[in-house]
């Protein structure tokens, strides 16, 4: 999941305490740093999921040329809900762009995750996930109904639209730089699709 990289558009928390100059520079850098990796890996094919919508043809912006679609309209669980929806069949796996730490290791361990879990979670230390995956086998609907976004419940709500017998696996938990005290705490962020991974 990526915004274009305009001043002004992205981090807007961040930006009240690095600016907006500084804000952009850090999703920018952070954005290549992370899809850069992902998208060079043969193991999966990294989408990105992109927005504003119209940013789907402006090849200029995008670090990658990697595959893109629009996340179209609606709160993130609309916008994530219709990345899983789009996808061909198989596991998949959507992180955000903000999230400095994350490198292949992580995309690698979600997807072997999948091969035994119904779901798979990376938790941030807000209380929220910069990694949620589904093996959608069955097809897991709705499970970013009623969750609230960017507060400490993000990934308990989620959590609780699961299926009570789903099989769950966390990830290691990593910092979501949403605000200027978040870059201390990180040390420093595209759904990708495996389509051949099996049960």
């Amino acid at each position: 999941m990526a915004k274009a990289p305009r001043i002004g558009r992205v981090k807007s928390r961040l930006a009240k305490g690095i600016g907006r100059v500084g804000a952009w520079a850090f999703y920018r850098q952070t954005l290549a740093a992370v899809s850069r990796p992902l998208a060079a890996d043969p193991r999966w094919t990294t989408w990105l999921a992109v927005s504003p919508d119209g940013a789907v043809h402006e090849d200029r912006v995008w670090p990658v040329q990697s595959p893109r679609f629009s996340q179209g309209e609606g709160d993130l669980g609309q916008r994530m809900g219709r990345a899983m929806d789009i996808m061909a069949p198989g596991p998949v796996v959507i992180i955000g762009a903000d999230i400095p730490d994350i490198r292949p290791p992580h995309i690698t361990s979600a997807f072997a995750a999948l091969g035994h879990a119904d779901a798979v979670f990376g938790p941030a230390d807000d209380g929220g996930y910069w990694l949620v995956g589904l093996k959608r086998r069955p097809k897991v609907s709705a499970i970013f109904e009623n969750v609230r976004w960017s507060t400490e419940h993000a990934l308990n709500d989620t959590f609780a639209n699961l299926p009570k017998d789903a099989k769950i696996v966390l990830l290691e938990t990593l910092t979501d730089v949403d605000e200027a005290s978040d870059l201390a705490s990180s040390g420093k962020s595209m759904p990708v699709h495996n389509p051949d991974l099996k049960d």
